[in-house]
């Protein structure tokens, strides 16, 4: 790869460019082709600007061999001098056309003009004899590029801008350092770390242009290239108290104020290792320079006399740091705080690019591996089976749905010639409960070798070998979790999520989880004692018996813990209607002779949710949802698939589902009303009819469903106003289903390790639903966000019903089981055994990594 690298800090010097001598070297190393094209002096907080009129002037300067300390890098006692040397003319010119034909010395063009200048110049003309150029790097800079405020200002982004507008793929590159200390090996360990992240960058560039360059943020650290590269939006931050100039009084000696900019240049440097404290000398916030004016207004003028003053650069850091602090994880500002490297995707048009990436993890390539060529041919995709392996599969889903899709899913993901498909028994076409499946019977089989094959198991949660999985945890992935009712069961999600906030109240989950309360009740003449604990519950229904009219009541959603497709769902808002709805099931229950709302038999391994009237919770009703154009007024939520792949990498499927109520939306107290018993206790003790408020299409029937399933991203837009920063409010909804998603997994992980237990030997698929609210969330403390909309977690489903997704839109469940399969054969299959710890892009399809946790059982 041919390389033109250009910055805004100058030639190599340890005060100002201690690091690009020491970058290039390193992009020699790796084999590509660099040519340098540098200002000739400091040009930071330029922007991409060029000075008009100018005529730009050339020098050359050629660094010290290899054999020396890179230049810019103080060398030790007893080393040789490394600060290279400058030239008026290049080498060719200087030394005659007799030795044309000598090898010539490495030469770097230096310009007085602009980091934009220096690409324009490094493009066009002085480089014009070396072959094309395929990438622009400008960097690294002397200090980080994180928020808006160093961006917007940076003469290292404006480098890379100008290279975009130029139509080459182009990089700003910025090492965060954190203290004076510039050790030589951290800096080297830097320099390799860049060179691994811009060639993956340059093999994964989008062919659509929706990049045009990237801003990468690497933190001066030890150990940085162990640490995550993590994809991160530019916080947008803004100057506050101070600016970025100090008054001060005029001095007469203006030769000595004209020649103190290499100083102040060393001042602001200082104040940026100080992690977010101001300059030395700096006037801080509570100390402000002095503003006397001599002299007083003229009376009646309404003019205040003004002061001569000089006004000097010096800008305060602590705005920026604070404004880190205070904002949500996930920014460029907090990644490089962390540690972590960050990327952010850009077009060269003040938005932000792939904003669905922002705080998922970026995938390098091993280190070690050798990467060459251009920018269409570099490789590969992870390792396939190996020629002489296997893949042995157990594939006998229940649902007749989804069976041939996983089928072909997997003969997609792996060579015919290398796939056996087994049956669990001659003539069965499916494993039973009564009759589970032995793999170890099955694979005796197929060979006499049976411990060394690979196996994957996708088979209902009921027939699933766990015993064979767990011995065999190096060659055998199973569809399930054996533990995961902390998320799938109501009762003990809201428990999961309520012990996560009690310890971070600023976790997503507090803003995007309705509060609950979860109770136990028998019979229906118990319910009251159920309730005791449950204060805001009642305190609510208290004050809505006497509130004027319905509509000024809070309402209330009452869910079986246990139940699914809709099952048991009633709407209330008082307790005179939530007993009518408990006496009434009892009744139907007596009917039939069954006692209370259930049987005592727990589903203890959570392969089916049961319809267990025993255990239920409540939440607020959202109100009101949010109505999108052209789909008759109806209320939604939306289905998001998920993939866990071992313990524990978590995945949203990009392509969602938006599924709608059977008719047009009104608020429960303006609903037609429906006892849904035999029963005439008035208005007061009936339920709204819910075909306005459930949304699950399980309850619909087939008549009515017409258009009840559609694509998400297929939806129009609703007419409130964006997002922010120019995202559409889907982008905004897919944002937030993203970093809640992530976020609840985590929480099940590790705040609720009992009932949640990823295994590193399993993959398992689930179907989150989400109700967007029109409006913002309400944080703990009260205040309001900023978003337009909320999207809602409202549970977390095992095996989750394909078929509602239609025979019409059957393509989206295809397309998620050919992502998911294709990682879960290529990573936890073979993946392990060839080393290969990262997917690549390719092999992510649609699916968007959210989160990576480090449980120690991989």
């Amino acid at each position: 790869m041919h390389i033109l690298v250009v910055n805004d800090d100058g030639p190599p010097s340890a005060s100002s460019s201690p690091y690009v001598h020491s970058l290039v070297r390193e992009l020699q190393q790796a084999g590509h082709l660099v040519s340098v094209c540098l200002p000739h002096t400091q040009r930071s907080w330029i922007g991409k600007a060029h000075i008009i009129g100018q005529t730009v002037e050339p020098t050359y300067y050629r660094p010290p061999p290899p054999s020396q300390t890179p230049a810019g890098i103080a060398p030790r006692d007893g080393e040789p001098d490394n600060s290279g040397t400058l030239h008026t003319r290049p080498h060719r010119q200087a030394a005659g056309a007799e030795t044309v034909g000598d090898a010539a010395p490495e030469e770097w063009v230096l310009v007085n003009g602009t980091p934009a200048s220096c690409v324009q110049i490094g493009l066009y003309h002085v480089f014009r004899e070396r072959p094309p150029i395929d990438l622009v790097l400008s960097g690294p800079n002397y200090g980080r590029n994180t928020t808006a405020v160093f961006a917007l200002s940076s003469g290292t982004l404006g480098g890379a801008l100008e290279g975009a507008t130029c139509n080459k793929p182009s990089i700003a590159l910025s090492y965060a350092f954190f203290n004076k200390n510039h050790d030589r090996d951290i800096i080297a360990e830097a320099s390799r770390h860049s060179v691994r992240v811009i060639e993956a960058l340059y093999k994964q560039w989008p062919q659509d242009r929706s990049v045009d360059l990237y801003s990468v943020n690497v933190p001066l650290l030890a150990g940085v290239s162990s640490h995550k590269v993590v994809y991160a939006s530019i916080l947008q931050n803004y100057w506050r108290e101070g600016g970025c100039f100090v008054a001060e009084d005029v001095t007469e000696d203006t030769a000595e104020v004209a020649g103190a900019s290499a100083a102040e240049e060393a001042k602001i440097r200082a104040s940026e290792e100080a992690s977010g404290e101001a300059a030395a000398g700096a006037p801080s916030v509570e100390e402000p320079v002095s503003a006397a004016v001599p002299g007083a207004a003229t009376p009646g003028s309404g003019h205040t006399p003004l002061t001569h003053r000089h006004f000097k650069w010096q800008p305060h850091f602590s705005d920026v740091y604070r404004s880190v602090d205070e904002a949500q994880p996930g920014n460029d500002g907090w990644a490089v705080r962390e540690g972590l490297t960050s990327i952010t995707p850009l077009k060269a048009n003040f938005f932000q690019a792939a904003t669905h990436l922002h705080q998922t993890e970026f995938q390098l390539d091993p280190p070690g591996e050798a990467k060459q060529a251009g920018f269409h041919d570099l490789p590969q995709k992870p390792p396939v089976p190996a020629p002489d392996e296997k893949l042995y599969a157990l594939i006998s889903y229940e649902d007749p749905y989804v069976q041939p899709i996983i089928l072909d899913a997997l003969k997609a993901a792996v060579p015919e010639n290398q796939l056996q498909l087994l049956t669990a028994a001659p003539g069965a076409t499916a494993p039973t409960a009564d009759q589970p499946v032995s793999l170890q019977n099955l694979l005796k089989g197929v060979t006499s070798k049976p411990d060394a094959l690979k196996v994957l198991q996708i088979t209902p949660y009921e027939v699933i070998d766990f015993d064979y999985a767990a011995s065999h945890a190096a060659s055998t992935v199973v569809n399930s979790f054996m533990i995961r009712k902390a998320l799938i069961r109501k009762h003990f999600l809201a428990s999961t999520v309520e012990q996560w906030v009690a310890k971070r109240p600023e976790s997503v989950l507090a803003k995007h989880v309705q509060r609950t309360e979860a109770f136990e009740v028998d019979y229906a003449e118990f319910l009251d004692d159920a309730l005791v604990e449950a204060f805001d519950l009642r305190t609510s229904l208290d004050a809505n018996e006497v509130a004027d009219d319905e509509a000024s009541r809070q309402w209330w959603i009452l869910k079986p813990s246990m139940s699914d497709r809709g099952q048991g769902i009633r709407l209330f808002s008082t307790m005179d209607e939530l007993q009518a709805i408990f006496d009434g099931w009892e009744a139907a229950q007596e009917e039939t002779g069954a006692e209370g709302f259930g049987n005592d038999e727990d589903d203890h391994n959570d392969a089916v949710a049961a319809a267990d009237l025993r255990h239920f919770v409540v939440q607020p009703y959202i109100h009101p949802p949010l109505l999108l154009p052209a789909t008759g007024g109806r209320k939604f939520h939306i289905r998001v698939y998920v993939l866990c792949l071992g313990a524990l990498r978590v995945y949203v499927h990009r392509d969602m589902l938006a599924l709608f109520a059977a008719t047009a939306y009104t608020p429960p107290w303006a609903t037609e009303k429906d006892s849904g018993d035999d029963s005439d206790d008035g208005d007061r003790t009936k339920s709204p009819n819910l075909a306005a408020h459930l949304t699950n299409t399980c309850l619909q029937d087939e008549a009515d469903k017409g258009d009840a399933v559609r694509r998400f991203w297929d939806l129009e837009e609703p007419e409130c106003s964006t997002g922010g920063d120019g995202a559409s409010i889907k982008d905004v909804i897919f944002d937030q289903i993203c970093r809640v998603t992530g976020e609840v997994f985590e929480a099940a992980a590790v705040a609720a390790p009992i009932h949640f237990q990823p295994l590193g030997h399993a993959f398992e698929v689930y179907g989150l639903d989400f109700l967007v609210s029109a409006g913002a969330a309400s944080t703990p403390a009260g205040a309001r966000s900023a978003a337009p909309v909320t999207a809602w977690l409202l549970e977390v489903n095992a095996f989750p019903d394909f078929r509602q997704t239609g025979t019409g839109l059957q393509d989206v469940v295809a397309q998620f089981w050919a992502d998911t399969l294709r990682l879960v054969v290529r990573r936890q299959l073979f993946g392990q055994a060839t080393g290969v710890d990262e997917e690549a892009a390719e092999d992510s399809g649609g699916l968007v990594l959210v989160k990576n946790v480090v449980l120690g059982r991989r």
